[in-house]
């Protein structure tokens, strides 16, 4: 058995060796900064809610799509707030799940196709502590992707549209106070629904030396997911999917806050996710990296 292939370094390897002190978070969070990709996504973040304030000065304000049905996107210019609520619910479903899938599906996978990651071991990095750091620095990535682009939109809502209170759908209005809670509960659950990405993206970055393959096996198990749950047919199986629950963030934005559908969702999407790291560990510290 070569080096590579030790899981951890013996404790006396060397004089003054700290399996914890080695890969800090910094160093990796700094690492995957500089990647292109990185601030491609954090652009495109930015520059979706300018996007949609330039279409809706295009197209004009149109209540109820013609059938007299009020949705959320026809509230989207009443204030900053509604409108940092219509982006994050044109965007929940498919946007937010790429940088997601970039993040965690792209950093261990892509050192291997550098053939970057034998060396990282031979540093020695113990390799749980190797894995470890990658998945809090992609989470944490993921994470500032779900809060910079309903702030982004929130800001730029605010300045085209004015602050206001968050005006429902349903009918009534929720004070902007409040409204920012109701919004920051939304993006957390938003979150907690893409861990499931999440954790097959990284799953599949620990089986795979293709980022390509890993980040786009992620997203099209996500939409099968999706596909799944539009099947009526399957009844009650739908609520073990987390797909059934993604939009269960809807539920802060009612007169009357309800927590029921984002605790289960919440629930369903955190077991397939602590499932699917603990197999990433599993199977990466009996993975030969050599080869």
């Amino acid at each position: 058995m070569s080096l590579l292939d030790t899981p951890t370094a013996p404790a006396d390897s060397a004089p003054g060796y700290r399996a914890g002190r080695t890969l800090p978070l910094r160093v990796e969070a700094l690492r995957q900064w500089k990647r292109r990709r990185t601030l491609v996504m954090g652009g495109i973040l930015v520059a979706l809610p300018f996007v949609l304030i330039i279409a809706f000065a295009v197209g004009g304000d149109r209540d109820g799509g013609g059938n007299g049905r009020i949705t959320l996107m026809d509230t989207a210019t009443a204030s900053g707030a509604n409108f940092a609520a219509t982006c994050l619910f044109v965007s929940a479903g498919f946007l937010l799940v790429i940088p997601v899938a970039l993040f965690c599906g792209d950093t261990v996978a892509s050192e291997a196709s550098w053939s970057s990651l034998r060396y990282l071991l031979a540093a020695p990095v113990p390799r749980a502590r190797l894995l470890a750091s990658k998945l809090a620095v992609a989470l944490g990535y993921s994470a500032a992707a779900m809060v910079l682009l309903p702030l982004v939109a929130l800001a730029a809502g605010t300045v085209a549209y004015g602050w206001g209170p968050l005006k429902l759908p349903t009918g009534g209005s929720v004070p902007a106070g409040d409204a920012l809670f109701r919004i920051g509960v939304a993006v957390v659950f938003v979150f907690a629904s893409q861990l499931v990405t999440a954790g097959l993206a990284f799953w599949l970055s620990t089986r795979t030396d293709a980022p390509l393959g890993a980040v786009g096996g992620a997203v099209g198990l996500t939409i099968v997911g999706n596909v799944l749950d539009a099947v009526t047919a399957l009844g009650d199986w739908r609520e073990y999917l987390p797909a059934h629950w993604q939009f269960a963030w809807i539920d802060a934005l009612q007169p009357q806050l309800e927590w029921g559908g984002m605790v289960k969702g919440t629930a369903i999407s955190l077991t397939y996710a602590l499932v699917l790291f603990a197999l990433a560990f599993r199977g990466f510290a009996r993975k030969d990296i050599v080869s």
